[in-house]
């Protein structure tokens, strides 16, 4: 098991930007396959972006690309989200996620064991 610690959430304008980061510990970093999901009040939650074990593969939800980039440091055992051009409708907790890399990157929460805790992005108008 895999534990994820995120940071970087607050409260931005729209338009503004955020750097989310998740922390890894107790496993090999780079045999992971790592990606970002959130949930917003009253929705469930929903993938948001996956990186491959060494960074080369990176799929995004269609609402986030060209505003989101992910990125990760395998010597520092983490993962980022930056996040440009945020909307209102961004606002959710965000959560990192850790799946061993030859399961692929699947989009479905439950395919996932290992999670943090959350953070709490919030887009003002």
């Amino acid at each position: 098991q895999v534990q994820l610690v995120e940071s970087g959430g607050g409260l931005v304008q729209a338009g503004g930007s955020l750097r989310l980061s998740c922390a890894a510990s107790g496993r090999t970093f780079s045999d992971y396959n790592m990606a970002w999901f959130r949930q917003a009040p009253g929705k469930v939650r929903e993938f948001v972006v996956g990186i491959g074990r060494n960074g080369g593969s990176q799929y995004y939800e269609t609402s986030v690309k060209d505003r989101f980039t992910i990125s990760r440091d395998n010597a520092k055992s983490t993962v980022y989200l930056q996040m440009n051009s945020l909307k209102p409708e961004d606002t959710a907790v965000y959560y990192c996620a850790a799946l061993p890399y030859y399961y692929g990157l699947p989009r479905t929460d439950r395919s996932y064991n290992d999670w943090g805790q959350g953070t709490q992005v919030t887009v003002s108008s």
